[in-house]
């Protein structure tokens, strides 16, 4: 069967404008092609992007824009050639869903970064020429490169957040060798991506200094996540204590926001990772020089290292902080991350709201 050809019928909930606000949506999937698997969704979560799109902060937005790249479901019809999955396997699907597959960025299996057209999950041309519309949906067909076995033990609404937060830190953390035991590491800002941070800090042995803005999550970040210290960022005489003490700073806060002041705290030859979305990045040049500093940054992660993360999640029994909605309070909890009011990640409970 030719995956250009017409589909199955297909019931959302999406955006028609710039209000983002959602309703439901009937839309066709395309047929499944002989590389694809269908994969009926049960849990979606909700990441900082489904704002951006739906309410077109890029202005790029291609409507009506359903939401969603943290999706987590079970394969309920699989092409003819497909090989890794089979019908009632627990699968997710992340922030893309193909490719150019030729490139030396697909064949390393990091797709993400592939300069020829990764295509994201949502508001993107996909290979029949529809917009690709993303997990605030009933099911979704996907060429088998990009999903991902979710492992047998793991629950499906935990699952959810991984394919998004989690690979978003955990990516960088692997990339530039980060899980040395004893090694120390600052975690900027505490919400779906920072606390997964905290997480995968602590489970590769190093040493975690949580820094916010906020003193009222003091207390989760060091008694339910487990970090060493916590550290209000505004306070500039625990932060000069802190200079040049830590090894690497992962910045996940939201907004704009200062970053010599954290630069100070790294060692020599330190490294400051940006997996946030500033609109703009001012650093004196002094930063850099002084402690041979590096800054880089970060985005999601390749197929093989997603699915390296989902095993090592279970294995060591990690596991994101979720509030599990319907999708009919989804707008409202979209006001609520803008107030940093969730902890730490929503989860759109899509099999038994989704009607």
């Amino acid at each position: 069967m030719s995956s250009f050809q017409e589909g199955k019928d297909c019931l959302g909930w999406a955006a028609r404008d710039a209000s983002g606000v959602l309703s439901p949506y009937h839309f066709k999937r395309r047929a499944i092609g002989a590389d694809d698997i269908s994969v009926k969704i049960t849990y979606c979560g909700i990441c900082y992007g489904d704002i951006v799109y739906t309410r077109n902060k890029h202005e790029d937005s291609k409507y009506p824009v359903v939401p969603g790249h943290e999706i987590a479901g079970i394969v309920q019809e699989v092409g003819s050639n497909v090989q890794r999955f089979k019908t009632g396997d627990p699968v997710g699907v992340g922030t893309y869903i193909n490719s150019c597959r030729n490139c030396d960025e697909c064949n390393e299996g990091l797709e993400v970064q592939c300069p020829n057209g990764m295509v994201p999950t949502i508001n993107a041309v996909d290979v029949d020429g529809t917009i690709t519309k993303g997990g605030y949906s009933s099911f979704i067909v996907v060429h088998e490169r990009y999903c991902y076995k979710i492992p047998e033990n793991y629950p499906l609404a935990l699952a959810a957040p991984l394919l998004c937060s989690g690979i978003t830190v955990y990516t960088p953390m692997i990339h530039y060798k980060m899980n040395q035991p004893g090694k120390s590491l600052g975690v900027i800002g505490l919400g779906g991506l920072g606390h997964m941070a905290v997480k995968f800090g602590k489970a590769f042995g190093l040493n975690v200094t949580v820094f916010s803005t906020r003193i009222s999550k003091k207390e989760e970040a060091l008694n339910v996540l487990g970090a060493d210290k916590f550290v209000v960022s505004t306070d500039e005489e625990e932060m000069k204590i802190l200079s040049r003490t830590l090894d690497f700073v992962i910045d996940s806060a939201s907004g704009d926001h200062p970053f010599d002041p954290y630069m100070s705290l790294l060692k020599t030859n330190g490294l400051f990772v940006m997996v946030c979305y500033p609109k703009e990045v001012k650093l004196d040049p002094l930063s850099l020089f002084t402690g041979m500093r590096s800054i880089t940054g970060s985005f999601t992660g390749g197929t093989k290292l997603t699915q390296e993360m989902l095993e090592f999640c279970a294995a060591n029994k990690i596991y994101p902080e979720i509030e599990v909605i319907p999708i009919e309070y989804a707008y409202e909890a979209f006001e609520r991350m803008l107030k940093g009011d969730v902890k730490y990640r929503f989860v759109i409970d899509i099999e038994n709201s989704l009607k």
